[in-house]
């Protein structure tokens, strides 16, 4: 039983009608209903009062009864107020289904100006509007449509069956299913029950959140029968051996078309593997990055979605809507390209993003260790820098850390400086062995990372060797001046890196990477967010190589002496500084345009019979050289 309601003018009549007929049920008019006593009143242009509705309603709620039993109607009433749909509601609420057509009183003056033979005075359309308290539980829909869209949103949202399916209620899952279902997304979630360990937790997050609608499983069939064909189903898992348990699992229960979305940080080689599996049985497989964290899940992430371009097409709308918006309202989302593309970018980013860390790390030690600093004077120097285009998020959270104390004391000092990850970044190591590809800044952020862990080892050393660390002293003003131009040079060569191993990548793979819209929805709701990625966007429209780009030639020779600088007293004086100095060995590296690898080459001749090429010769001749006489 469906009751179609909203001022006069809003279109019930016509909507109801159509839905009716779409349904195939009977259709009635309250106006039809009214005695002749408030046709009159009405048409003189006169409000009902309550005790003039009173008989109708009572009426209307009899026949309700009727229609219900017969098979069901469509109802078009005005039902302005909730006491007035109360006397309605004569059936269970789970039998009644209330559309709320709504629009402004300025569409709805026109309508009724328009309308002919009606006996409702448009006169009377204010105190409607007064009178209109809105259902907390009804469909609402936008009248400012044709009304065959009208009837097809309609039946969209009056369908049992949902839109959208997601895996795994860990708190990026839950995040997502809550900012998904804040999108008007029909959504059913599923986490796995394990007794003693995993019960109900699917159940209790929707009873947790049960205004958002949403349908809550922990049998997979059940789940899955819950989504309406073809099914897009998001998998929020633990990357690795869970993913493909879970892909095996839902395998027999999906149909031809059906979509699997990998959300988790999988690694790209087991994407491409689960892409070529999947379509053998005519399942569509679609890896994609995410970043942006708790609140980035709930938000507005980046969603980095690579695989077919069909399916990713099909379910844009829903990753749309959940995204961070770029500074043009356009969505931080976009289609990366084919296979594991998009988890290949998602593993680069979280490269760039270990250097980034890493570097924020050494400067503060350089800062607090080395020049004596407080953590609220670095809190201050680094919030200087935000004014100075080198705002980030890692440099606001960093900024934030520095002042979080617990009982009056920094929290920071209470932490363990053995530092852990999750694999992506030694994954961005491997994949550049594999492409050929320098990776120096990000290899070396992991490395230190690694380093750091090994912190007995390091207790051990440091009794051995005793104290490293000496005070450095130069002029505050002057050293922090340089340190910050450094900062500017390290972060510009370390996304070059991190964008040059996605081109070797393109161009190897053959993915057609787009590297200004992978910067463009970097801008936003991903960890790695900042001014200079939002130039990026344009650099990239103009060269494909960062450091080609004349602007950043510009900067980085005028930067390139405080960074070397940086690093020298950083060393002379025991600080590590890794990163820093694997940018700067980078870039030296990046334009010697004669470099020592000749020698390589004619050692590797001399122990291998390698071979090598000459520049005095073809390149495609190789050449061998009997280095010791016999």
């Amino acid at each position: 039983m469906i009751i179609v309601m909203g001022v006069s003018g809003t279109g019930k009549s016509t909507v109801g009608k159509l839905l009716a007929s779409e349904l195939k049920i009977p259709f009635y008019d309250a106006d039809d209903f009214h005695s002749e006593h408030n046709i009159k009143k009405l048409s003189a242009g006169q409000p009902l009062t309550d005790q003039d509705r009173r008989p109708w309603l009572e009426n209307l709620g009899e026949q309700i009864k009727k229609w219900q039993a017969d098979g069901g109607a469509v109802l078009a009433c005005s039902a302005l107020k909730e006491k007035y749909r109360q006397m309605l509601t004569t059936i269970p609420t789970s039998e009644l289904s209330i559309i709320h057509l709504s629009g402004s009183i300025e569409l709805i003056k026109h309508r009724l100006m328009e309308r002919k033979d009606h006996f409702l005075d448009p006169s009377i359309l204010k105190s409607q509007f007064e009178d209109l308290e809105e259902p907390k539980d009804a469909i609402k829909i936008n009248v400012n449509q044709l009304p065959t869209e009208i009837i097809q949103e309609i039946l969209t949202k009056m369908s049992k069956k949902t839109a959208f399916g997601i895996i795994g209620m860990g708190v990026m899952g839950q995040n997502l299913a809550i900012n998904m279902a804040n999108n008007q997304v029909k959504l059913s979630v599923f986490n796995r029950h394990v007794p003693g360990k995993e019960e109900g937790i699917a159940k209790d997050f929707v009873d947790r959140h049960a205004s958002l609608g949403i349908q809550g499983f922990d049998d997979l069939k059940q789940f899955v029968d819950s989504i309406e064909a073809p099914r897009n189903i998001l998998l929020m898992i633990q990357a690795g051996p869970a993913v493909d348990a879970v892909i095996d699992e839902l395998t027999p229960l999906l149909g031809s078309n059906d979509l699997i979305i990998d959300g988790g940080n999988s690694n790209y080689l087991d994407t491409n593997r689960r892409d070529q599996q999947l379509a053998h049985h005519d399942i569509n497989f679609i890896g994609t990055g995410i970043s942006g964290g708790e609140e980035g899940a709930r938000k507005g992430p980046s969603i980095m979605p690579g695989g077919s371009r069909t399916a990713y097409e099909r379910i844009a709308p829903f990753l749309n809507s959940i995204a961070a918006k770029d500074r043009n309202g356009q969505p931080c989302c976009t289609y990366v390209g084919p296979e594991g593309s998009g988890h290949f970018i998602k593993m680069v980013h979280n490269g760039i993003e270990y250097a980034e860390m890493q570097l924020l790390a050494e400067v503060y030690e350089l800062m607090r260790n080395g020049l004596g600093m407080l953590p609220e004077e670095i809190a201050k120097s680094l919030e200087s820098w935000k004014t100075k285009g080198l705002d980030s998020y890692l440099l606001e959270i960093t900024i934030n850390i520095l002042r979080k104390e617990e009982n009056g004391e920094l929290i920071l000092d209470k932490i363990l400086d053995a530092a852990s990850q999750k694999g992506t970044g030694g994954w961005s190591t491997e994949a550049a062995i594999k492409l050929g590809a320098p990776l120096n800044t990000i290899a070396d952020a992991v490395m230190a990372r690694n380093l750091s862990a090994q912190k007995e080892l390091r207790t051990s050393a440091n009794n051995l060797y005793g104290q490293i660390k000496n005070s450095i002293d130069e002029n505050s003003d002057d050293f922090l001046a340089t340190l910050q131009e450094a900062y500017v040079a390290a972060r510009i060569i370390n996304h070059a890196v991190g964008f040059d191993m996605m081109k070797e990548a393109s161009e190897q793979y053959h993915w057609g990477l787009n590297f200004s819209e992978i910067a463009r929805i970097w801008t936003n709701g991903c960890i790695i967010r900042s001014e200079l990625m939002n130039s990026a966007v344009n650099y990239f429209k103009d060269v494909d190589r960062l450091l080609l780009h004349p602007s950043i030639q510009k900067s980085l020779q005028d930067q390139k002496q405080s960074l070397a600088r940086i690093i020298g007293q950083a060393l002379i004086h025991g600080y590590p500084l890794p990163v820093f100095s694997s940018a700067m060995n980078f870039f030296l590296g990046y334009v010697n345009g004669q470099s020592s690898a000749n020698l390589l080459q004619a050692q590797r001749d001399y122990f291998g019979a390698h071979t090598y090429r000459r520049v005095d010769k073809p390149l495609t001749e190789s050449f061998h050289t009997e280095w010791v006489a016999s």
